[in-house]
This record gives structure tokens, C-alpha cells and sequence, in this order.
């Protein structure tokens, strides 16, 4: 393992692009195959709703990291360990951001496999970024990471 290796947490690919690359699938199914689930009265104030507090949640905590002095991107090192604001209730606000953002858009597009696909979305992100993520964390963290670990939930 080489330095640049040892010093990230090596995931299989950047987050965005495993949710990007779930929604694009889902959107292609339910353009084959149309399956929608929700009332068009609804579907646009739901999915809406969830994009924006998607955004802005993920806005906070892109901002907590900049305030940390470390980066947010799975392929740089990590400086400092981000345990305050939204990191007090989720160790990983910025999925979490991107969950709702991905099921507000299934929601205003009417699409029901782009909702089903977030079974395995979470489950690619489960192995391929977050486990790698954490071991990661421990590993330049130690103790601190261990406790915070213990004291925050991965998701909400």
C-alpha cells in the first residue's frame, strides 16, 4: 500500500457517482418500464420538500468541514475529525443529504424504481464507501473515532 493509499479511505467510487449512477438505471427502468406510486397533488410538494432539505442539509455540513479545516472528498486525507453541528446526530449527514435529494427526485419524477433501487444504493454505500470510510477514520483516529463512533448513529 502506498502512501497516497494509506492515507484515504480508499472507496470504490465517489459517493455522488454511486447515487448518480442509481438514479440514472431507475430513471432508464421507469422509462421502459413505467411504474409510478404517488398522487400528482402530493408528489410535487413531497419531492420538493425532500430536495430542499437535502440541500440544505448537505450545505451545512459541506460548510462544517470547510470550519474544520479538513475536506469532504473520500479520495483526499482527512485532517480533522467533524464531530460538531449536524455531526452530533449522524455520522454521515452528507449521505443522508443525498438519500433525501435521491427519493425527492424518484418522488417528482413518479418513479418507482428509482425508490426501490435505494435498497442496493444503501448497500453499495454500506461496503464500498462507509465500512472503508470508518476503518479509515479509526485508523487516523483512533480513540477519538471510537468514541464517537459509539456515541452517534451512522445514519440518523
Amino acid at each position: 500500500m502506498n502512501e497516497r493509499e494509506a492515507n484515504n479511505p480508499g472507496v470504490i467510487a465517489k459517493p455522488l457517482l454511486i447515487y448518480l449512477a442509481f438514479l440514472l438505471i431507475g430513471l432508464v427502468l421507469g422509462y421502459v418500464w413505467p411504474v409510478g406510486f404517488s398522487p400528482e397533488n402530493a408528489r410535487y410538494t413531497a419531492g420538493s420538500a425532500l430536495i430542499v432539505i437535502g440541500v440544505v442539509i448537505q450545505t451545512v455540513a459541506l460548510r462544517q468541514f470547510k470550519k474544520a479545516g479538513t475536506r469532504h472528498e473520500t479520495d483526499k486525507p482527512a485532517t480533522a475529525l467533524v464531530t460538531g453541528g449536524l455531526f452530533r446526530y449522524s455520522r454521515n449527514p452528507i449521505y443522508v443529504s443525498l438519500t433525501l435529494i435521491y427519493a425527492g427526485i424518484a418522488i417528482l419524477a413518479n418513479n418507482l424504481w428509482v425508490l426501490v433501487l435505494l435498497i442496493p444504493l444503501h448497500t453499495v454505500m454500506q461496503y464500498g464507501v462507509i465500512r472503508r470510510e470508518e476503518r479509515y477514520l479509526e485508523r487516523k483516529f483512533g480513540e477519538e473515532y471510537g468514541r464517537y463512533k459509539v456515541a452517534v448513529r451512522r445514519w440518523i
